[in-house]
């Protein structure tokens, strides 16, 4: 049984506030340790600690900061195989699967490595007699990060990198649900030369995120988790005088056009539906093929490939998905297929009594896949975050370019079509964040930004990229004049360039 505390000052602290919550491994049921959940007085201690150290190392030139992201490289390199093990152990997802979350993770590391670079800001030499102007970006001090369950390290790392490699000083509080991989990634920044105190871990639940909001020594705080408490945080930040960017739920559509590859449409909606148990916030959950006789064919090759998901422990490399986090999410999945019967959407495809032999305690439950779901229903109205895929009809194109457009959320949307002319339309028309064409999970590349729209975001700066580094920093303009040539005397307009 491990005892998980916090990560304070370059160190592992141990929680004091009493309280503690289960950390549970997923595919048997098991209680595999005890993680502390802070008080307000820990996570003001964090504080503190950061802010006495993010002045030295926002001193620290950018190129030096870059250098203890490349060693973080090559540290979790050696430890890749253990913490894609211990991700896969806490979160319920198969060690395959799990690389992929470290990976993309790293990817936006890899990025923040060229700091020195993205932080450069602008000069205008003579700008006006004997006047030069120039303009620099600087770190906004601490700053703060609450972090989901889904992705213990992509979404941790998408929010450390670029905050510290501007040189701010990072309180993470990630999900109590799977906090081991955030706590290791901390302690592999101290071992790769971050200075104590730059990077703290607060283990907690809602006491340390309004400990967060309310803190006034910390000026931006970033989230990734459901739309309520995205609202809640975006809110309560911002009323406290915050930088705050918030990313909520989702309902991703696949459009499917009559002209689609449907062997590669199939494969695509498995992986994208499926993958990770459907715990993901780009998850295709929504297809919606175009015309009857497209959707007659993409359900009939849909059914078995369905019917024959390998669903297994996470240990297991042959699964093709694990179990759900916890026995609450696989109720609430469960429950959400249940409605779907009662509001008389067609369930062809049913996983609800899928038992892992030998694993009869964990939080298994096979695909699900319904057919002739309709707008006004709560299953496509809401996030249900679990293996169910919803088969939406659309007469026509534009019928199906609606769907996604008029959804309360606006998180990611793809199109399968062989015909440049509708991808082109759909993505320039579609009211969605990210787009993919052919590709069904459209998170872009790390020096692009991720972000929806609608009910998938609040904030003006998206998440990783160029927008990463605009959200951790504050830009100074610095007009200048040498007095040499300077005419004499007091002005009382406005300066021009005149």
């Amino acid at each position: 049984m491990r005892d998980i505390g916090h990560f304070i000052g370059g160190k592992n602290v141990a929680g004091t506030s009493g309280r503690s919550a289960d950390v549970l491994m997923p595919m048997d049921g098991t209680v595999q340790g005890k993680v502390a959940l802070a008080s307000k007085e820990e996570m003001r201690a964090a504080v503190e600690n950061a802010k006495a150290a993010q002045p030295g190392w926002a001193a620290t030139n950018p190129q030096r900061r870059a250098r203890v992201l490349m060693k973080f490289l090559d540290l979790v390199q050696q430890e890749y195989d253990s913490l894609a093990e211990l991700l896969a152990r806490e979160h319920g997802k198969t060690v395959p699967d799990a690389k992929g979350d470290i990976q993309r993770g790293l990817e936006v590391v890899e990025f923040c490595i060229g700091a020195p670079h993205l932080l450069k800001g602008e000069f205008t030499d003579g700008a006006g007699p004997g006047i030069d102007v120039y303009s620099m970006r600087q770190p906004l001090g601490v700053v703060a990060g609450i972090t989901p369950f889904n992705f213990p390290a992509m979404i941790p790392l998408w929010k450390i990198a670029p905050a510290i490699s501007a040189g701010n000083a990072f309180i993470l509080k990630p999900s109590e649900r799977d906090p081991g991989v955030p706590m290791r990634i901390a302690e592999l920044f101290i071992e790769a030369g971050l200075p104590e105190g730059i990077l703290n871990v607060v283990n907690g639940d809602k006491e340390a995120v309004d400990a967060i909001l309310d803190d006034p020594d910390i000026k931006a705080v970033g989230f990734v988790g459901s739309t309520p408490i995205a609202e809640y945080i975006y809110s309560r930040g911002c009323a406290a005088g915050k930088r705050v960017q918030c990313f909520g739920g989702a309902k991703n559509h696949m459009i499917i056009m009559p002209d689609a590859d449907m062997e590669q449409t199939v494969d695509a909606l498995i992986g994208a539906g499926y993958g990770s148990a459907g715990e993901r916030c780009m998850a295709i959950s929504v297809a919606v093929p175009v015309g009857q006789q497209t959707a007659d064919r993409l359900v009939e090759a849909l059914i078995p490939r369905v019917e024959s998901l390998k669903v297994g422990p996470s240990t297991d490399p042959s699964a093709d998905f694990g179990p759900l986090v916890t026995q609450q999410a696989l109720d609430r999945v469960k429950g959400y297929v249940d409605l779907g019967v009662e509001e008389g959407a067609q369930l062809v495809v049913d996983g609800r009594d899928f038992k892992m032999q030998g694993y009869e305690n964990g939080y298994y439950m096979g695909g699900c896949l319904f057919d002739n779901v309709t707008p006004d229903m709560r299953i496509y109205k809401e996030e249900i975050f679990g293996p169910v895929l919803s088969v939406v009809r659309a007469d026509t194109y534009e019928d199906a370019l609606k769907l996604p457009t008029e959804h309360e959320y606006g998180n990611g949307v793809a199109i399968f079509t062989r015909d440049g002319d509708a991808a082109r339309d759909f993505a320039s028309r579609v009211q969605v964040g990210m787009v993919g064409v052919n590709v069904p999970i459209p998170v872009p590349i790390a020096y692009y930004t991720f972000g929806g729209w609608k009910g998938s975001s609040f904030g003006d700066l998206n998440q990783h990229g160029p927008d990463a580094f605009r959200f951790y920093t504050k830009t100074k303009t610095i007009t200048s004049r040498w007095p040499s040539g300077v005419k004499e005397g007091a002005e009382f307009v406005i300066p021009t360039m005149n």
